[in-house]
């Protein structure tokens, strides 16, 4: 059996709880890169339509990405891993569990019940 390859994981994050907070406080602006882990390379990997076509501009846009792969019955790991793959499919490397954690603790201050940090206790 082969082994799954690796997810996001929340211990792997880089985040300065500072700049998490500010960014989980802060209003939407639609500038990806207000999102923690998001930075120019990152901003074209996510523009880019070659390797993945979606075409992702803006952070409502990723939010969006984000929320639209968790499905019924989804689990909060399974639903994180879903977005690390995609990104990764992106070929967003740098900053990619940062990214994970942020979008999916923004997403919880909104609707709460998207994202347990306890499932990766």
């Amino acid at each position: 059996m082969s082994k799954l390859p690796e997810g996001y994981s929340a211990k792997k994050t880089k985040i300065n709880e500072d700049k998490l907070a500010d960014w989980l406080r802060e209003q939407v602006t639609g500038d990806l890169e207000q999102v923690p882990g998001i930075g120019p390379a990152n901003v074209k990997l996510l523009a880019a339509t070659d390797k993945v076509p979606d075409k992702v501009e803006t952070t409502y846009q990723l939010m969006g990405k984000f929320l639209s792969l968790k499905a019924a019955g989804t689990t909060c790991v399974e639903h994180c891993d879903m977005f690390y793959y995609w990104l990764q499919a992106k070929g967003v490397n740098a900053g990619r569990n940062n990214i994970v954690l942020a979008i999916a603790e923004k997403c919880e201050v909104f609707l709460p019940g998207c994202y347990d940090a306890d499932a990766y206790e």
